[in-house]
């Protein structure tokens, strides 16, 4: 029982630490950032910091990998689904990890977090775009094609986001789903012209 509240207590420091870091690239460069401010922030000691994570580079780290996996598996699970229920999800999302999403689409953010989750979200669009044409998802046009629709639908997100979340969910999501359906059908009859 007690091994069940240390686990509970670890993972509440862990995102408090998580937190605190993302609040503070909002308004500061990664490398300008102190063990000692992300400690205070999150209301711990510096030896607690030490308990979890080498320095702030690794606890960055650690938010990168946790971030792109959950972000996977949502999009995973949410893939057949119909654009504005899967906006929905993914901008719900986003709402509930805002100061995680603040820190990615900071100017003051590495910028690596963003262009991995554009990766995923092309990778998807182009596995999707391919197995609905029956064609080859490494071809040079659909490649193109998915890039400026998966770096759209995150410039929605990031412009969302740095504007302080002031635009409601629904809102949001049905921009992208719109801009995105009509993204798939000029890709789609772009892919059926070629033939």
């Amino acid at each position: 029982m007690a091994e069940k509240r240390t686990d509970r207590r670890t993972l509440k420091t862990r995102k408090a630490l998580c937190d605190a870091l993302a609040e503070l690239l909002a308004t500061k460069e990664l490398h300008k950032v102190t063990v000692q401010e992300i400690a205070d922030k999150a209301d711990v000691n510096r030896v607690t910091f030490y308990k979890h994570y080498l320095d702030v580079y690794d606890l960055y780290d650690k938010i990168e990998q946790d971030v792109l996996v959950e972000l996977g598996l949502l999009v995973l699970r949410l893939e057949e689904l119909p654009p504005e229920k899967f906006f929905s999800h993914l901008i719900e999302y986003v709402d509930e990890n805002r100061p995680v999403f603040r820190m990615i689409f900071s100017p003051n953010s590495t910028g690596q977090l963003r262009e991995k989750f554009a990766k995923c979200m092309e990778g998807l669009y182009r596995q999707l775009e391919a197995e609905k044409q029956n064609s080859d998802p490494n071809g040079d046009k659909l490649r193109f094609q998915t890039c400026y629709r998966a770096q759209g639908c995150i410039a929605v997100m990031a412009q969302w986001v740095q504007g302080g979340f002031t635009e409601p969910r629904d809102f949001i999501a049905k921009i992208i789903s719109e801009l995105d359906t009509n993204t798939g059908k000029y890709i789609t009859a772009s892919q059926k012209t070629k033939r």
